[in-house]
């Protein structure tokens, strides 16, 4: 191996001497090249470090693990792109040093720049993956409408229209039918199903179930027909709920993973659009109306099953397969060039070593109940479901199932009803563009702390415009402060619960732990669908939004205390992240994180500085060194500047 004056034979850690000690869990050897003391604990972080894997590995040594493993899993012929792409997973902002033999050429450096520069130059491949798991996200949007407006039709010709308790629970009860299906059923399919079929198979699995009940739908003459075609139709959407975020998340560059798997919450709010767009245009239908609006969400399911063959498989459900053949030939599909898909692939296979002590071969029981037994697991378990039921505390769904309804108590006929409800949808869409930006670079926690304030007062007001009088200013009041809420919700609580739940778990429990999460979300859903008739007719609309502006207030306090920032991390780094203690975070939002926000936004003093909680791996070597220039100062761990790095180096928040 040639010598190189700039990333030597001993690689990044210098002279770092070799221990035998055993690392991570007992009996396990995981972290080569690293000393006892340079470990991070993937159950208890307590020094918040964010570890490469592969950091301090001598350079001979990765070279032959690099060997190994392209003997291994079939992979021989890539055996230069993996020797260069380990270089680079070691040292993400330092590959125009690498030397010798692994030298970049021209068109190698100047893909890995473009991730900085171009970071939305991105293959075919990628959009249409994308694209698919959109309309995958519309099908769910339209589902919840069609009985938005329908349900101003269907219960006087069903007879559960009047006014008694019988009525009401029934009422709620059909409109809950997904939500109930989905709980307590077509979530918890998805971990044996995704382990079986894969991503593809999954959500070819699942669209079936969102064509076939839901054009039954139309035809049903009782409630409980309409009932049991719902709760089927509530078994394909907790399957594809579970799977497409996680799907986007694992084919997507860390960089921009956020903006592509948010277009989960876009296109369900543009598929809610949809559905409140229908719904006017066949209002003037006659009796088939209603019929209508409760079919027509089979539309977008077509083309679903059919662009659904054209996607490749998720590379990292190939690897967790052990077909790294396969990996490699669908992450060439989803990356410009080799040198992406040989970084992407090592780093992957790298840390998976890491996740040896969760990854036991447990059984799907074992694994279900590991979400709330393994420390690094069940942090991410406590931040998943509060972002999860957050979404249903905000209160979206009172007026996502229920708007119609709304405008109607409001003192609108059926038809302003139905126009306003357009309007809430149109809102809800539009205003999901700018997460699109926001959330890879405002980040996940962020956007919610912000947002959960402003909906609070948006909803609390639109309550207590509904004591006016009744007049076109009452009513353009309650449909203003409505679509505020909704321009609010849109780019924070819309998009981040699946995005985030999608990202936080280890491989080994990510669709156990998905499927957990999005059956805490919609098994609320069916409960606030159920019980939001006899709320309204209890406290009227201003108890009713009162009630869940308080629920907002609460739901903000979770998350200030439970929700750790994920933007821009690789998935495999957010192992890190979630190793840190509960207590220790919480701590640190209490002794820092508060008292910065009060003296730069309440105070307005311009010098108040944040500590950073987490530092990467290169940051925590350089502490106690004077920076280059800096004269005698140096740096604490906690002073460590933390900026952006693109590829696996990702980028790390203090908040």
């Amino acid at each position: 191996m040639p010598d190189s004056p700039t990333l030597s034979d001993t690689g990044t850690a210098g002279n770092e001497k070799l221990s035998s000690e055993p690392k991570g869990a007992i009996g396990h050897h995981l972290e080569k090249g690293q000393s006892v003391g340079e470990h991070v604990d993937l159950n208890e972080n307590l020094e918040a470090r964010i570890r490469n894997p592969l950091e301090g590995i001598p350079r001979d040594q990765l070279m032959q693990r690099v060997e190994a493993f392209c003997e291994e899993k079939g992979l021989i012929q890539h055996i230069e792109l993996f020797r260069k792409g380990a270089l680079v997973a070691q040292n993400p902002d330092d590959y125009d040093r690498i030397t010798g033999a692994q030298a970049l050429d021209e068109t190698e450096r100047k893909v890995l720049r473009d991730e900085v520069q171009h970071k939305w130059r991105l293959p075919a491949k990628l959009f249409l993956t994308i694209a698919t798991c959109s309309i995958g996200a519309a099908v769910q949007g339209w589902d919840q409408t069609g009985t938005n407006g329908a349900n101003i039709f269907f219960p006087a010709i069903y007879g559960i229209g009047g006014p008694s308790t019988r009525d009401k629970l029934l009422l709620g009860l059909v409109n809950a039918g997904p939500y109930i299906g989905s709980a307590f059923c077509g979530c918890w399919l998805s971990d044996p199903i995704n382990n079986l079929w894969g991503r593809r198979g999954v959500i070819f699995f699942s669209a079936h179930f969102c064509l076939w009940p839901v054009i039954g739908s139309a035809f049903c003459h009782t409630w409980w027909e309409q009932l049991i075609c719902r709760l089927f139709m509530g078994v394909g959407m907790g399957v594809k709920a579970s799977t497409v975020p996680i799907y986007a998340a694992e084919n997507s560059p860390a960089s921009i993973r956020g903006a592509l798997v948010m277009s989960w919450q876009m296109w369900t709010a543009f598929g809610i659009m949809l559905g409140t767009a229908f719904n006017l245009a066949v209002w003037n239908t006659g009796d088939i109306n209603w019929r209508l609006m409760l079919g027509a969400p089979f539309i977008p399911a077509v083309p679903l099953l059919v662009l659904i063959y054209f996607c490749p498989e998720s590379p990292r459900w190939y690897m967790k397969k052990n077909r790294y053949g396969k990996a490699w030939d669908a992450m060439i599909r989803l990356r410009n060039h080799p040198i992406q898909v040989a970084r992407d692939i090592f780093y992957i296979h790298s840390q998976l070593e890491l996740e040896e002590q969760l990854l036991r071969n447990s059984s799907y029981l074992q694994r279900m109940a590991e979400l709330f037994t393994i420390p690094r697991v069940r942090r991410a378990t406590l931040a998943a479901f509060t972002v999860m039921i957050a979404q249903q505390m905000c209160g979206i769904n009172i007026i996502a199932f229920y708007s119609t309804t709304i405008f109607k108590e409001a003192g609108q006929d059926d038809f302003q009803a139905l126009l306003a409800s357009f309007g809430f949808g149109l809102v809800n869409w539009l205003f999901a563009f700018p997460a699109f930006w926001t959330i890879d670079t405002f980040g996940r926690r962020s956007l919610l702390l912000f947002t959960f304030p402003q909906m609070t007062w948006t909803l609390l007001a639109a309550g207590l415009c509904t004591l006016l009088e009744q007049g076109t200013a009452r009513t353009a009041l309650v449909a203003l402060f409505v679509y505020l809420f909704a321009a609010f919700y849109s780019p924070g609580e819309g998009p981040v619960p699946f995005t985030y739940s999608a990202e936080v778990f280890p491989l080994s429990h990510r669709e156990v732990g998905m499927g957990f999460s999005v059956a805490t979300c919609l098994f609320w859903a069916a409960v606030l669908g159920m019980t939001f008739p006899f709320l309204l007719d209890t406290t009227g609309t201003v108890g009713a939004f009162g009630c869940y502006a308080g629920f907002n207030a609460v739901a903000m306090i979770m998350i200030f205390f439970w929700v750790p920032e994920t933007k821009q991390k690789t998935l495999e780094e957010l192992d890190y992240v979630f190793a840190v203690p509960t207590k220790k975070f919480a701590g640190y939002q209490v002794k820092h994180v508060f008292p910065w926000w009060f003296k730069r936004w309440v105070l307005w003093r311009r010098d108040a500085k944040l500590k950073p909680l987490y530092t990467m791996d290169h940051e925590h070597h350089q502490v106690q060194k004077p920076r280059e220039g800096s004269g005698s100062h140096t740096l604490s761990e906690t002073q460590v500047e933390v900026g952006k790095s693109a590829g696996v180096g990702g980028a790390v928040n203090g908040l």
